[in-house]
């Protein structure tokens, strides 16, 4: 698994960066994490390892992610079942020789609301919450130098590796690490990638500030987070559940979190983007077979939650580390 994680070309490629001395510490730190392992990584191991030797010879990351070539129908099943081992796919969609990944979120709409405000072009990129990675080939795909993701998830790891496995030589890598991982003050990277974690976190405060550890000076953050209507005092705590989610705990409006970015000592701090999002863009599918958004709002009024909750709306902030 270390191996699969070409940690070689990783540590090369921050060799003279502020992150040389972490990278050279991480072989060892991951050793650490995979002595703990989980129950079914073997199984995702193997679903990756089963995956055809195919040749991408079309590679698409700036409008999708689709990757195509030489495959007939023998290595387009066994490609199928085995990334059908990897489910659930909670992000993509992903077009691979012709196997299509109807994940559960159409990611790609997200990115068409993000991408749009962002200049990608030559940063050196942190993805924290990355997920299965899908974002960090959009990255790429709009002009990225190099992203590293980070997610302790196992499962996502294993299915970043299955698409690493066709693109080998692109400059993302994927560690089944946490934020609070990683070395205080980093300080290293030129944009960080927030998204979908921060109402998660127990601490949204100590959150920005560990992102905020993470940028070098002049650094771009990219905040991406659940939040409700109001002014800049206005935070909704659920009771219990949100939306069927027990690890939701708070949900700012707009002038709250622009607020909580300048107190933690952003600058130039914008929402670019707000939507609701629809049961189109997140549901169940052959690729995600679990209960899914249209199961957590109210049957009867899809502007709430099950609980009685305002119905999930999203943010995109950018704001400037000084």
């Amino acid at each position: 698994m270390i191996r699969q994680l070409d940690l070689d070309a990783l540590q090369q490629s921050l060799l003279g960066t502020p992150l040389h001395d972490w990278a050279a510490d991480l072989p060892e730190q991951l050793d650490r994490k995979l002595a703990n392992g989980h129950g079914d990584l073997a199984r995702w191991s193997a679903a990756v390892d089963a995956l055809p030797p195919l040749t991408a010879e079309q590679v698409e990351l700036n409008k999708a992610v689709t990757l195509d070539g030489p495959c007939d129908e023998a290595d387009r099943a066994a490609l199928k079942t085995a990334l059908q081992g990897l489910i659930p796919w909670r992000k993509g969609p992903f077009g691979l020789f012709g196997v299509h990944i109807d994940s559960e979120w159409r990611s790609d709409w997200k990115w068409a609301r993000v991408a749009p405000h962002l200049e990608l072009t030559g940063k050196r990129i942190l993805d924290v919450g990355c997920g299965n990675g899908y974002y960090m080939w959009r990255m790429l795909g709009a002009g990225a130098d190099s992203v590293i993701g980070i997610d302790p998830n196992w499962l996502f790891l294993c299915q970043f590796l299955a698409i690493k496995r066709f693109l080998p030589e692109l400059p993302a890598w994927h560690l089944p690490l946490a934020l609070e991982d990683l070395p205080p003050r980093l300080e290293g990277f030129d944009t960080v990638f927030s998204m979908g974690v921060l109402y998660h976190r127990r601490s949204p405060i100590d959150h920005l500030l560990a992102l905020k550890d993470c940028l070098r000076r002049d650094g771009e953050l990219v905040l991406e987070t659940l939040v409700v209507e109001g002014d800049a005092q206005q935070v909704l705590v659920p009771e219990d559940r949100y939306a069927q989610m027990r690890n939701v705990w708070f949900l700012p409006s707009v002038p709250a979190l622009e607020l909580w970015l300048r107190r933690t000592g952003f600058v130039e701090v914008r929402c670019v983007d707000v939507s609701y999002t629809s049961v189109e863009e997140q549901r169940s599918t052959e690729w995600m077979r679990f209960q899914s958004l249209p199961d957590f709002l109210d049957p009867r009024d899809h502007t709430r939650t099950i609980e009685g909750l305002p119905a999930p709306a999203r943010a995109v902030l950018v704001a400037r580390k000084p």
